[in-house]
């Protein structure tokens, strides 16, 4: 199982990037994956090829009209089944007695 978290947005296009973004995340809230949405990026839940598959359908649909796309990605593979997206956070809530902020 795999959890990817990225950050994709055009360069040059102005301060208000959401136009973009919200497509991206139409892409992903369609796929039928576990994601997570942030502030500073989306995580993804699943196989290698799923996630990878998003991630290239995101960078497709924003470089049809982004001559210049930057994408910060970062990945965890651990053998195994299960939602690591929900469990690796009540892991440390439970270390801490408490339950913490998480969006």
């Amino acid at each position: 199982m795999v959890l990817l978290e990225f950050a994709m947005y055009p360069v040059g296009k102005g301060e208000s990037l959401s136009p973009y973004v919200a497509r991206s995340l139409d892409i992903i809230d369609r796929s039928g994956l576990a994601y997570q949405l942030t502030p500073m990026g989306t995580i993804l839940e699943g196989e290698w090829d799923e996630v990878m598959a998003v991630v290239t359908k995101c960078f497709e649909a924003m470089r049809a009209d982004c001559p210049r796309v930057e994408v910060a990605l970062k990945v965890d593979y651990r053998a195994g089944d299960g939602s690591r997206l929900a469990s690796k956070v009540v892991a440390v809530e439970e270390r801490l007695g408490r339950k913490l902020a998480t969006g």
